[in-house]
């Protein structure tokens, strides 16, 4: 019987999520030097995000704004450290916690180019996705991604989310022009009966 009581979540609570290929922990300023490297040379990590992170500057305010948001009880970003190379690889998060709704969106998720297509964004997001569900009793996982952002929007079908429709024009993109944003979403029940035991198969096809 499901309950009705609205979820309580403890932003305040050091959340580590690990697997053995991952460990998701809470974002801090202090990790401007794990993630510096990234900002210096793969500035196109960010081609496509409405929070820019590219240089020094750059990166030190979304490090601020990330830790701010998770203060303010809106948001909670995590680093991502890959126990593979035992190091550092990117960054992402559950923002718009709507707790009495019992939804969230995951997104501002990013990866330095070693890291990607390398199956580590799918360990992330088997972590993530049970967390929410599964901890946070959340029924609405939701995805959002620049319309022209084909690789992104690959991987998140191919975690088993459901594409819904097209935003027009919600956003600038870096170059000034206005983006369109495509919806995705997983539900818990789609979660329970077949998302989640799929995306475990996958995981355990992946190379070590």
């Amino acid at each position: 019987m499901k309950t009705t009581n609205t979820p309580i979540f403890e932003f305040t609570k050091k959340i580590i999520l690990e697997d053995k290929r991952v460990i998701l922990r809470p974002l801090e300023n202090t990790d401007f030097e794990n993630l510096l490297r990234f900002s210096l040379t793969e500035p196109e990590l960010w081609q496509y995000s409405l929070i820019q992170a590219s240089n020094e500057h750059g990166l030190k305010k979304y490090l601020n704004q990330a830790v701010d948001a998770r203060e303010a009880k809106k948001e909670y970003p995590f680093i991502v450290f890959d126990k593979l190379t035992k190091d550092y690889a990117g960054c992402t998060r559950f923002y718009d916690i709507q707790l009495a709704n019992r939804c969230l969106q995951l997104g501002y998720t990013w990866y330095g180019k070693q890291f990607q297509g390398t199956g580590l964004n799918k360990h992330c997001k088997f972590l993530l996705l049970e967390y929410a569900f599964e901890k946070m009793g959340m029924e609405r996982v939701e995805f959002r991604a620049d319309s022209e952002n084909k690789r992104s929007i690959a991987a998140m079908k191919s975690i088993g989310c459901q594409a819904e429709g097209i935003l027009r024009s919600t956003g600038l993109r870096p170059d000034g022009k206005r983006r369109d944003s495509i919806v995705l979403s997983m539900l818990r029940e789609e979660w329970e009966v077949m998302v989640k035991e799929d995306l475990r198969q996958k995981l355990n096809n992946l190379q070590p």
